[in-house]
């Protein structure tokens, strides 16, 4: 171990690094990874487990011979792709919201209950029957168990609500289950995005958890745990998916291994079976359909490992790079950040480049300020390029990363690979075998070899052709049989309770049952009443949110998990009680507590709550979401509604207005060509990336800026676009479109479509305590006639104050809604729109008059204002009045919400959600300048407020070390405002003159068209918080008396400063270090572990001409280097009307011709926050 530049420690192999600021112990392994075999469980049923039938070995893989026992193809493989529908009785779908009113318990049916037996048998054809075995007249006739299901629906039409399928029920039945393949359970996001942020931070700090941050590859799930069945995909097997998956995963290991390859690929099998071990990959290939970019090369990548005796295991991060290393698999890319301001400066770098985040610069800057971070074996953008689909952002155990570095010394990365394969590859045998899956699937599975694939069954039936039953069938009797069987373990027993608890729930989940064939004698089978293969489909991502509140109320519940797989036998006999174990069927049993993951969310807070967040970059979604995703409404409905399309994605997004504008162009672009180019034809979704990608690359090599938009277009690549049409007719296994991965087609008309007429108006405020509006809604509904008018006042209403407005508009949408609440900020902007999208109204916001300042749309003049009206209540009902012990702190909160945005993105913003903006005038446009002692005061409590949340959050302002300074803050805040509380009246416009002038306003629009705004369905995609520029702020007050002092020097400057109200130009006085559009969202990032740190500023110059006013500043470092960005760092002071202030960079220049003076003046030092913006 070496120690390597800035105090940094390069541990074991090249690119791993440990931070010397990490608080993270190195600790041993939390359990024995690779000790021993592992237990197979405290109970064993005697010929529980059936093996695989046995299958005639036709052809033999080239140069071996077929071991006994294994599965190989017939000459006739191909034939068994017919595309024909199943003809196993078995195969059922069930879907449990229409029982609604089922509710079974494990165990229901006593043992000593007499019922009719039945047993398994096969049919000529191969396939499964049931029937009973004291009638053989229905075997006989080749019913099997299709006579009985047609019995037993007549019970189902002829029962009342209800009423569910009565299967055929045996005496003393016991059910073993045993998970196949799971992956980690889905945690759908209740909270907002900057809600989950907090209490990531919130659980760092305390030392609960870290946070790791991985790489999202652009792919599919794939789920690998062994030979004989043991390759799934998110929710299907036995189809192409998997059969790719096989190929991948084996040629992988053969790279890996060279000349052992064969004999590792046997060990590595015989390893996961024995071990119980599922391995979850993304499968990243270009023959499955086109994502954000066609890969350069076909691969898979490691991203969970789970132990699946008792309670899925997800094993730390170490232990799955230690399990991968051993086995010479491609691991991800890890950051850990384990500091509240380590995880601050990844949101930090996140927000600056999540609008042109690449490959290499986002781990390049991700590099550089997480505490530990390990390399991927393989780089991303060498194998996927550089379009990043985002990162996965997850908090984690402190122990799942303390051992990073001991399993990096005890399972070192793997070598490069040994031999590069001269055989066809993934593309070369899929394009080679184009006209049937079934032939793609048998090549894939013969290539890949018997070491690795010896057992095809699976690949044996219909299902690869992907015609699968979708219908709403009653409960299959085999997952009937299976709930109300005793269960064998615990394990079986929890899998039981699932179910129950979803179908009870009416969750939108899918159980689908495939049999599995079986080869025992006629005695075992008949012990076996079914053996089948379950797959535990969720349908919808609302499945995960509804479950998780189920979880909150049952503390035993197991996760509702992804990519779920479970065997399930159901035996009877004289012999079926003895295989249970009553023990093991507590709650409280060892396979309970051996079960909690490693990684799970469990580990570091409640595994109920939502501690992760996918973070996407606009290059991949510029591909996905804004041109595949609008494909539907470019080429079904036309252009306007694909612009429409687009414009509201965007919005949804929070894309900045500069991306907005370069986007439109992109796209209209985009439009015109492809339209033109398909000629009446319409573009495959599948394979869109051949006409997009030469477009973008076109596109982005007409200038820097286009590139800079689109990212590095991918290269082009040589895959017959056959290939992924195969896929699409095959069907893609994910059968629902999830909530925050694809946007669906809009259904709001465009502006040539038939415009909605809006039956009613929500009235809201966007504004500060203070602002008039209770007095405001009361007197509009005294005054304004000829409408009916509703009040909502948020401070006398119990509970979730949207969602009462929202059920009171539902009953009544024919009215003007009054919404007497602040909404401060965009979540709940995004609510108000919401509810005018479903109760069909207009959304209308109502905001006080102000001039703002250059971070804030609210001025100082006007927060003060509101302050001293708080002040002036008595018995307010919100109970924010004289009485209250802090109201400055609670209206700088309030106030503090609309940090960085001015007026101008204030009132943009406000527009392009809801079409209309109702200002409220507050102030006198003629009136006297505040005093000055008023605007210190707010401004002394703008800073205490800073340094109070830097420090304690949103802890109150009477707790924490800052609170005398808060009490004498409030008492001389009070003394202040009302020794000028005649000035403070005087320059307020009078209410009654307000309330017209807002009656007005709201009489124009609902004269108008009355017509709907564009809605927003929900919200498809997690938003960007989009940062603009990082500035260092500087107290105004400091600068103001350097620019007074430059007054008294120079006569010149006095007559020019003395005419201009400098305190209301300055604003929030800061010295912007970079800005986005001028130095990319990487220099932003570069900056992030600097976020609210002091640095001192020295303000050495004064340059002014007639239009333009600033202070030239110097920032050096430590290291003598400068922190700005900018080739001339300044303070901008003052610009005239109609000046941007950005041409204040021009004053350099414009001294050297003598357009504008300058002042040196003595270097004057001054301190200040870093902050972005």
């Amino acid at each position: 171990m070496v120690t390597g530049l800035g105090g940094r420690l390069f541990v074991g192999i090249p690119r791993f690094v440990v931070s010397s600021s990490s608080k993270l112990a190195l600790l041993s392994l939390p359990i024995p990874l690779f000790s021993g075999p592992m237990t197979k469980g405290k109970h064993n049923i005697k010929k529980l487990w059936l093996p695989k039938p046995k299958v005639e070995a036709v052809e033999k893989a080239p140069g071996r011979d077929v071991p006994s026992g294994s599965s190989q193809p017939s000459a006739s493989l191909s034939s068994s792709f017919s595309g024909k529908k199943s003809g196993d009785p078995h195969q059922y779908d069930s879907v449990v919201g229409e029982l609604a009113d089922l509710h079974l318990e494990p165990g229901l049916h006593s043992p000593t209950q007499e019922f009719e037996s039945v047993k398994v048998e096969s049919n000529s054809d191969g396939t499964a029957k049931t029937v009973p075995k004291n009638d053989t007249n229905l075997e006989k006739q080749g019913k099997g168990l299709e006579a009985v299901n047609r019995k037993n629906e007549g019970h189902i039409n002829k029962g009342g609500k209800g009423t569910v399928v009565k299967s055929k029920k045996v005496n003393r039945t016991v059910a073993q289950a045993q998970l196949l393949a799971t992956f980690y359970p889905k945690f759908e996001n209740e909270k907002s995005d900057q809600e989950v942020r907090m209490r990531m931070q919130e659980v760092v700090s305390a030392g609960s958890g870290v946070l790791e941050v991985t790489m999202k590859h652009s792919g599919s799930l794939f789920l690998y745990s062994g030979d004989n069945g043991g390759a799934f995909a998110k929710n299907s097997f036995g189809n192409l998916y998997t059969a790719v998956g096989v190929y991948v995963l084996g040629r992988t290991l053969k790279e890996a291994w060279g000349a052992q390859a064969g004999q590792k690929q046997r060990e590595f099998n015989a390893y996961l079976k024995e071990h119980r071990i599922c391995i979850g990959m993304e499968l990243v290939t270009a023959v499955l359909g086109d994502h954000g970019q066609r890969p350069l090369q076909d691969y898979v990548v490691v991203t969970a490992v789970t132990k699946l005796d008792g309670r899925p295991l997800f094993l730390s991060t170490a232990d799955v790079v230690a399990f991968c290393h051993q086995w010479r698999l491609p691991t991800n890319h890890y950051w850990l950040f384990s500091t509240k301001a380590s995880v601050t400066s990844f949101f930090t770098a996140y927000d600056a480049l999540c609008e042109e985040g690449l490959t290499s610069t986002v781990a390049k800057v991700l590099n550089d300020i997480a505490d530990i971070y390990l390399s991927a074996t393989k780089r991303h953008e060498d194998i996927q390029g550089e379009i990043l689909e985002g990162l996965v952002a997850r908090v984690v155990t402190p122990e799942s990363a303390t051992s990073l570095s001991e399993v990096l010394i005890k399972f070192p990365p793997p070598p490069s690979p040994e031999v590069f394969i001269r055989e066809k590859g993934l593309r070369e045998i899929c394009a080679s075998n184009r006209d049937a899956v079934s032939k793609q699937v048998e090549a894939l599975l013969k290539a890949v070899g018997s070491d690795f694939c010896s057992d095809w069954t699976d690949w044996l039936d219909d299902k690869v052709s992907g015609h699968e039953d979708k219908k709403n069938t009653p409960l299959s009797p085999m997952l009937e049989t299976f709930l109300h069987s005793n269960p064998a373990d615990y394990s079986t027993k929890k899998l039981q309770e699932m179910i129950q608890v979803i179908r009870k729930s009416k969750l939108p989940v899918r159980f689908k049952c495939h049999t599995i064939k079986s080869s025992q004698s006629t005695d075992d089978q008949d012990q076996v009443i079914s053996h089948f293969k379950m797959i535990v489909h969720v349908l919808s991502d609302s499945a995960f949110r509804r479950y998780q509140r189920e979880m909150r109320k049952h503390a035993h519940l197991w996760p509702l998990y992804r990519g779920f797989f479970v065997d399930v036998c159901v035996l009877t006999g004289s012999n079926a009680p003895e295989v249970m174990n009553m023990k093991s069927l507590a709650d409280d049993s060892d396979q309970e507590t051996s079960g909690f993951g490693e990684s799970e969310q469990s580990d570091s807070v409640d595994e109920t709550e939502n501690l992760m967040l996918k973070m996407k970059f606009l290059p991949y979604k510029i591909r996905t979401f804004l041109i595949r995703n609008g494909i539907s409404a470019l080429f079904d409905k036309g252009v306007a509604d694909y612009k429409e399309y687009y414009t509201r994605q965007m919005q949804i997004w929070g894309t900045s207005a500069e991306k907005q504008m370069e986007l439109t162009k992109l796209l209209n672009e985009w439009a015109m060509y492809i339209k033109k180019k398909m000629n009446g034809k319409k573009l495959s979704s599948n394979t869109y990336l051949t006409e997009a990608e030469p477009f973008l690359k076109q596109f982005a090599e007409r200038s820097v800026k286009n590139k800079k938009l689109v990212g590095a277009a991918g290269i082009d690549i040589d895959v017959d676009d056959f290939l992924a049409q195969k896929a699409a007719q095959e069907g893609d296994e994910d059968e629902f479109i999830s909530d925050s991965d694809h946007a669906p087609v809009p259904t709001a008309p465009s502006p040539h479509a038939s415009a909605i007429k809006a039956q009613g108006m929500v009235v809201f405020f966007p504004g500060i305590p203070g602002c008039a509006k209770s007095c405001l809604c009361k007197e509009i509904i005294n005054s304004w006639s000829g409408f009916v008018m509703h009040n909502l006042m948020g401070d006398v209403i119990k509970g979730k104050y949207w969602q009462k407005l929202n059920n009171d508009r539902t009953k009544n949408p024919r009215r003007i809604t009054f919404a007497d609440k602040n909404a401060p900020n965009k979540e709940v902007w995004q609510t108000i729109q919401k509810i005018c999208k479903t109760t069909t109204a207009i959304g209308v916001p109502v905001v006080p008059e102000s001039e703002g300042t250059g971070l804030n749309p609210y001025s100082l003049d006007i927060l003060a204002v509101f302050i001293y009206r708080v002040l002036l209540r008595s018995n307010h009902p919100g109970r924010l009045d004289k009485s209250t012990p802090n109201p400055g702190y609670v209206l700088l909160m309030f106030y503090n919400l609309y940090d960085g945005m001015d007026r101008e993105e204030f009132e943009e913003e406000l527009i392009r959600r809801f079409g209309h903006i109702v200002k409220m005038p507050v102030l006198k446009h003629n009136r006297t300048p505040m005093p000055s002692d008023v605007l210190k005061i707010i401004e002394e409590g703008l800073d205490l407020y800073r340094r109070h949340t830097d420090k304690y959050g949103r802890l109150e302002s009477l707790n924490g070390s800052f609170k005398d300074e808060w009490v004498q803050w409030e008492k001389r805040l009070n003394e202040i405002l009302f020794a000028h509380k005649e000035h403070l009246l005087e320059i307020q416009v009078p209410f009654q003159e307000v309330v017209e002038n807002v009656q007005k306003q709201l009489t124009a629009i609902t004269s108008g068209d009355f017509i709907m705004h564009v809605p927003v369905d929900k919200e498809e995609d997690r938003s960007f918080r989009t940062l603009r520029f990082v500035a260092v702020t500087l107290n105004t007050d400091e600068v103001l008396e350097v620019l007074l002092q430059a007054s008294v020097e120079n006569p010149e400057v006095k007559a020019l400063l003395s005419t201009k109200n400098l305190k209301e130009s300055l604003g929030k006085a800061h010295v912007t270090l970079a800005h986005k559009a001028s130095h990319g969202g990487a220099a932003l990032a570069s900056l992030a572990p600097l976020r609210g740190s002091e640095t001192q500023v020295q303000l050495v110059a004064l340059l002014y001409s007639n239009e333009l006013v600033a202070l030239e500043v110097s920032l050096t470092t430590e290291k003598n280097t400068s922190l700005s960005m900018n080739e001339w760092p300044h303070l901008t002071v003052w610009t005239a009307p109609g000046i941007k202030a950005k041409e204040a960079n021009n004053l350099p220049q414009m001294v050297k011709t003598g357009k504008a003076s300058r002042l040196d003046l003595k270097p004057v030092t001054l301190s200040g926050q870093i902050n972005f913006y």
